[in-house]
């Protein structure tokens, strides 16, 4: 079997923030608090796995914020080393680097155990609609310029993966004043990513059946990419790759049952979970490699 890219859950489904369109939106409390237990045999053998499709992207990301867990981004990072991936990604929305500097630790070690790209997540370039989505008890936002300047000045490149949903990031204007603020900040990478109709998630129907794109506004995304920008890359079921004023920008293909391909050498992810599953599905169970077994006190 051949994957695309290797996709590692770290941490639990915790999470500092309660997006309305979340898969997830699960409070911090006593279950999902501590570190979980990663079977570590098992990892080895997905990361082999992974070597052997040629993948050379490794994301780090979860069903929560990845940044409760920065023992463990330790941790991974230090086994992924015997592996050599080229580009090894975290994902996070970045609220708890920027809260205070308490992570640039982390951050200086990541980076020198060969973490390259920081994602993070927004709905758009204005501090108010990032707050309402990202921010709980009415706390401020925060200052995302100046997190991207963090994070650029200890070597990382940055992505922003924008939420586009109605009334945020939804027409070619919007769109535009994006593109505007990834070039502004330096941003390396924008993903500009409808909401995914198939919600997934109960306590989100409402929330995305009242704010998903339509069609034409895609139709309408893709036609000013298209046309004020260069095309660089198309990536089957992942999305198409653009230049547009010189900001790269990914318009991205929402991850639902359309985007199954059924030849076993164009799987789209590999998908490590922490308790040894190893699939190459989130949403079906039957997409299994490796069953979980936790070994205890493994070398």
């Amino acid at each position: 079997m051949k994957f695309k890219f290797f996709s590692v859950v770290v941490g639990t489904e915790a999470c500092v923030s309660a997006c309305p369109f979340c898969v997830s939106r699960e409070k911090i409390c006593k279950e999902n608090s501590q570190e979980p237990e990663v079977n570590w045999r098992n990892f080895r053998i997905a990361a082999n796995l992974a070597t052997k499709s040629n993948i050379d992207t490794v994301e780090l990301t979860s069903r929560g914020e990845t940044l409760l867990f920065p023992e463990l981004i330790t941790k991974y990072l230090c086994e992924l080393k015997a592996f050599n991936f080229p580009f090894i990604e975290l994902q996070t929305n970045g609220i708890l680097i920027g809260l205070n500097n308490a992570k640039d630790e982390y951050l200086k070690e990541w980076y020198d155990l060969g973490l390259t790209t920081i994602a993070i997540s927004v709905v758009g370039y204005d501090r108010t609609k990032n707050g309402k989505n990202y921010i709980k008890n009415g706390r401020e936002y925060m200052d995302l310029p100046k997190v991207i300047e963090r994070l650029h000045s200890i070597g990382f490149s940055v992505r922003l993966a924008c939420i586009c949903y109605k009334g945020g990031i939804d027409s070619q204007k919007e769109v535009n004043k994006m593109i505007e603020f990834a070039k502004e900040n330096k941003v390396e990478q924008l993903t500009l990513r409808p909401v995914n109709d198939e919600y997934r998630k109960e306590s989100a129907k409402i929330w995305v059946e009242e704010h998903k794109l339509k069609a034409e506004d895609k139709c309408s995304i893709r036609e000013f990419l298209n046309s004020e920008g260069t095309k660089l890359l198309e990536l089957d079921r992942i999305g198409e790759i653009f230049d547009v004023y010189g900001q790269n920008v990914m318009f991205s293909v929402p991850l639902n049952k359309y985007t199954i391909d059924y030849s076993p050498e164009n799987g789209r992810q590999l998908i490590f979970f922490q308790d040894g599953h190893l699939r190459y599905e989130w949403e079906h169970t039957g997409g299994i490699l490796l069953w979980k077994y936790i070994i205890k006190n493994q070398i």
